[in-house]
């Protein structure tokens, strides 16, 4: 059975593949800066949402021999890659723009490409709105940042309609020179978040401090946990990862820690169900971090 956030690219990868045909042939024909670039942008939509479809198939793949911890990271790689080609697409926009007021460029098919953007407008509104009910119920990263995507061309595309309006009404082209590079740089930066995002994933940021903390009062309100420390998390795709020591007083029997270990795992992993919790919890008779070599300090507790 395919997976929400599949089927959530394969209708992203479709309605970009649409939208490339009918902006790139009306950017063409009317030589219309803005349009074409709200083309270009949909061509790197279609470009994208397909690879996005190839880091789900892969995250969701198991634990094996070779990716002791799964996949998960390749959903961070490709919000890293997307935010990349969304910089580069703006950059060549903005490129686009320059060389049209250099070269005295007019635009043709003005009223073509009014129809073309206010129906495109609409179908990016529409996709906005399922990829946001797809990311709430998953929140699945990928999603997201393709939610965030389209998000973004939905006010590129506004801008594009009142470029055309203004163009058409006054026969200027600055409009749609000026609107050109002002939707160019609004991609660049929009990219920041999605690049940002990806790399604090790979490089093992924690949970967020909401998360941690409640972790912590979990294990302090075990009245059996003398202390903890070495809390470490991190996240990648669906799994949230947990390490941390427990102390108990040395006379406590094994079988008792554990269960209480159990325990503290399963209150850990209430926090959200929609998550796969990796959970490791080292059992000490003593507080080790303080003869330890392998950390230089305790971690918070």
């Amino acid at each position: 059975m395919i997976s929400l956030e599949k089927k959530a690219t394969l209708v992203s990868s479709s309605v970009a593949f649409l939208l490339t045909l009918i902006k790139l042939f009306v950017g063409i024909l009317s030589g219309s800066v803005a349009v074409l670039a709200s083309a270009i942008d949909s061509v790197l939509d279609l470009f994208v949402s397909l690879f996005n479809y190839f880091a789900i198939t892969n995250s969701e793949k198991p634990a094996d021999k070779f990716f002791n911890y799964g996949r998960g990271k390749i959903e961070a790689l490709a919000s890293v890659i997307e935010g990349t080609i969304i910089v580069f697409s703006g950059l060549f926009l903005f490129y686009t723009a320059i060389k049209k007021y250099y070269n005295n460029e007019v635009s043709s098919y003005l009223e073509v490409s009014l129809y073309v953007m206010t129906i495109s407008l609409l179908i990016t509104f529409f996709l906005v709105l399922y990829l946001n009910t797809i990311a709430k119920k998953t929140n699945n990263m990928v999603i997201k940042a393709d939610a965030l995507h389209y998000k973004t061309d939905i006010y590129a595309n506004g801008a594009v309609l009142i470029s055309l309006a203004l163009v058409t009404l006054t026969e200027n082209e600055i409009f749609d020179i000026v609107i050109g590079s002002g939707i160019s740089i609004f991609i660049i930066y929009s990219a920041y978040e999605l690049i940002e995002n990806g790399v604090l994933v790979l490089l093992d940021k924690s949970l967020d401090d909401e998360a941690t903390n409640i972790i912590k009062n979990i294990i302090k309100n075990e009245t059996l946990v003398n202390d903890y420390h070495f809390l470490k998390t991190r996240q990648a795709g669906h799994n949230n990862f947990v390490d941390v020591h427990l102390v108990f007083d040395c006379i406590i029997t094994l079988f008792e820690a554990h269960k209480i270990s159990d325990e503290i795992e399963e209150k850990i992993k209430d926090l959200d169900k929609n998550k796969n919790w990796i959970i490791t919890i080292h059992l000490d008779p003593y507080d080790d971090s303080i003869t330890s070599d392998n950390f230089p300090a305790k971690f918070e507790t």
